[in-house]
C-alpha cells in the first residue's frame, strides 16, 4: 500500500486506495471492507499526500505527522477519535508541538487521528514510507 495513493472521499466514510483510473472514474478500494467504488469526477477527493497541517513556521505534510504517530504508539493504534477534545488535543500537541491551535481545530485533530488508526488498522508501516521517501529524494 503506497501512502500516495490513499484518498478521502467526501461523504464515504473511512479511506480509500486508489485501484485503477477510467476514462471518467478512480476505482478505488475501502481500506476498511475491501469494497471497490467508482469515484466520478462530480465528487470531492482528497488525496492525503497533499494535505498538510498549520503550525507556527511552516505547514507540515501529513505523512510527516502520521510517521511521528507511528513512533510515539510505536506502530499501534492511536487513542479513539472519540475521545474527549482536551485528551486528542494533548496527544495532538505531543506528536506536533508548534501546531497552530487558532487554525488547527479539534475536529482536523479528530479527523487526522480518526484517518492515522484506519491506516495503521489497514497494515500501513511509517517507518517503511519515510525511507522510501529518503530513497526518492537520494536519487532526485
Amino acid at each position: 500500500m503506497e501512502f500516495s495513493k490513499i484518498i478521502a472521499v467526501t461523504g464515504k466514510p473511512g479511506l480509500f486506495e486508489v485501484i485503477s483510473q477510467t476514462k471518467n472514474a478512480v476505482i478505488a478500494e475501502s481500506l476498511i471492507d475491501n469494497k471497490r467504488l467508482a469515484i466520478n469526477a462530480t465528487q470531492n477527493v482528497s488525496l492525503l499526500e497533499n494535505i498538510a497541517i498549520y503550525t507556527y513556521e511552516e505547514d507540515v505534510p501529513l505523512l510527516d505527522v502520521f510517521t511521528a504517530m507511528f513512533e510515539k504508539t510505536e506502530g499501534k493504534e492511536a487513542l479513539s477519535h472519540k475521545e474527549s477534545s482536551k485528551k486528542l488535543t494533548a496527544f495532538f500537541a505531543e506528536v506536533l508541538p508548534g501546531y497552530d491551535e487558532d487554525r488547527v481545530y479539534a475536529s482536523n485533530i479528530k479527523k487526522v487521528i480518526q484517518w492515522f488508526n484506519a491506516l495503521v488498522k489497514a497494515g500501513m508501516n511509517f517507518s517503511k514510507t519515510e525511507e522510501n521517501t529518503e530513497e526518492t529524494e537520494a536519487k532526485a
